[in-house]
């Protein structure tokens, strides 16, 4: 099962502000865990809002948005995807995080096999298992 940790913004991410020496290296020793733990499949800090632009969609047509967006409790920082056993074992990794303050939210990543009812003959899940073994070929390449 994939779970997604989504860091939760707060006014030093958007302000900008990067985390201290002692901060990053917490952080590695905890990225370093997940990697010697085989379940790590990615992770990233993001750019505070103010770099970033919201896509509204319409029958009308798209509208761009330039941040900063207002409502930080509703933006993320950061985030890691990790492949684990359990719900409660993406919760025992997340509860580890070196962080002294803010929110994560664990979420799953939802599989081929949960759209399974809207593709009953499997075509569709077939040529998405196809892009996926491209993607991953590029990666290896």
């Amino acid at each position: 099962m994939r779970f997604m940790m989504i860091v939760k913004a707060n006014t030093d991410s958007e302000t900008g502000r990067l985390p201290s020496t002692e901060e990053l290296t917490s952080m590695g020793k905890y990225n370093e865990e997940l990697v010697k733990a085989g379940i790590l499949l990615a992770g990233e800090g993001l750019h505070p809002s103010s770099k970033g632009v919201r896509v509204a969609f319409s029958p009308k047509g798209t509208t761009v948005t330039d941040g900063p967006f207002s409502e930080t409790k509703e933006l993320i920082a950061g985030f890691w995807i990790i492949e684990v056993k359990s719900r409660e074992e993406a919760i025992a990794w997340a509860r580890r995080i070196p962080f002294q303050g803010g929110e994560v939210e664990v979420r799953q990543v939802a599989s081929a096999e949960d759209f399974a009812p809207s593709d009953p003959t499997g075509e569709l899940r077939a040529k998405e298992e196809a892009l996926r073994a491209q993607v991953e070929a590029k990666a290896k390449a």
